[in-house]
């Protein structure tokens, strides 16, 4: 496996060329600032002792002995934008609920800065989790499709928000939050904004304009149709990258580690050995990672094995978690 490149240097193997551009110091990351934007959700764990099987089915009984809240989504994404030592914004709505009162008290105790809406005919989402002997029983999911654009009263906030930004992340989750994608996209690239996209569904479109799409295996063939061979991966993705106008497309592949492609062709870093633990929420991490580095002047391919290396740290970890700066670069 690659040795991972020692604070302040990247070596030209791993970035697929010449290095242009150190790698950020603590203070160099504690004056860049990311704007996350997207849906917003809580994670919620229940833990407990499993003795017996119920009675009334065959199912296990859960006596439930510890709780936890955590930031999840596009939250989960600003806060590990913030652990690594970035400033992070986060532009959402939010229902009038309890889910939101606690997201809320979340953020602020995680200093991560907030743009929030707030709209009463939302369902703050919340997912829960009920775990036992280490291992996850049941998701409950509590959320409602929303009949109307939830951040279309949010544009005026985002345009005045956008010069103080380095970087524009929107991490999408599919519930109804991003409909004026395009038209935010199109406001941050014009003022000379990076813009980062974790897509979702089948239409790539609504991210044309782009800077980044972090794409999934699966997200990626759902799009572009599953590949056969290398060539064939290779063919489509680039067609799909020059028809949205990216700079580049990083598909992350699990145990296959990661593909970059952009003008210059593409380039792969292999997954770091690591034993993987839980993968819940691992995209939300290597965007997010990405996302700090570029903000600080790293090229997409300079950023790529800096995310691949968050990501492998993360996996070993429970639940929706974090990377710091001090683990990223031990």
């Amino acid at each position: 496996m690659p040795r991972v490149p020692q604070l302040g240097q990247l070596s030209a193997h791993a970035v697929g060329g010449p290095v242009k551009k150190q790698v950020p110091d603590k203070t160099e990351l504690g004056r860049t600032r990311v704007l996350v934007v997207g849906d917003v959700m809580l994670d919620r764990y229940w833990f407990g002792a499993v003795e017996r099987i119920s009675p009334e089915a065959p199912v296990p009984v859960v006596r439930v002995t510890r709780e936890e809240e955590r930031l999840g989504g596009a939250a989960n994404v600003a806060l590990n934008v913030k652990s690594l030592g970035a400033r992070a914004t986060l532009l959402t709505v939010v229902g009038d609920d309890e889910p939101a009162h606690t997201l809320k008290r979340l953020l602020e105790r995680d200093g991560i800065d907030t743009l929030l809406g707030s709209d009463p005919q939302l369902y703050t989402i919340v997912k829960l989790r009920v775990i036992g002997r280490s291992q996850q029983l049941i998701r409950i999911d509590f959320e409602n499709q929303p009949d109307h654009e939830v951040l279309a009263e949010m544009l005026q906030d985002y345009e005045t928000t956008l010069a103080e930004q380095d970087a524009v992340l929107f991490s999408d989750y599919g519930k109804g939050g991003l409909e004026h994608i395009p038209r935010m996209i199109e406001l941050a690239r014009r003022s000379g904004k990076p813009v980062l996209v974790d897509p979702k569904g089948s239409d790539y479109r609504r991210y044309a304009g782009a800077s980044v799409i972090t794409p999934n295996r699966a997200e990626l063939a759902q799009v572009v149709g599953a590949w056969s061979s290398e060539a064939q991966l290779r063919e489509r993705a680039q067609a799909l990258r020059v028809e949205l106008g990216l700079e580049a497309l990083l598909l992350t592949r699990s145990e296959e580690g990661m593909t970059l492609f952009d003008a210059r062709g593409d380039t792969s870093v292999p997954a770091q050995a690591r034993e993987v633990f839980d993968v819940t929420g691992a995209g939300d991490t290597v965007i997010a990672t990405m996302a700090a580095m570029i903000a600080c002047g790293l090229s997409p391919r300079e950023a790529m094995p800096l995310a691949n290396r968050a990501g492998s740290i993360v996996v070993g970890k429970f639940g929706t978690a974090s990377v710091s700066y001090d683990e990223l670069f031990e």
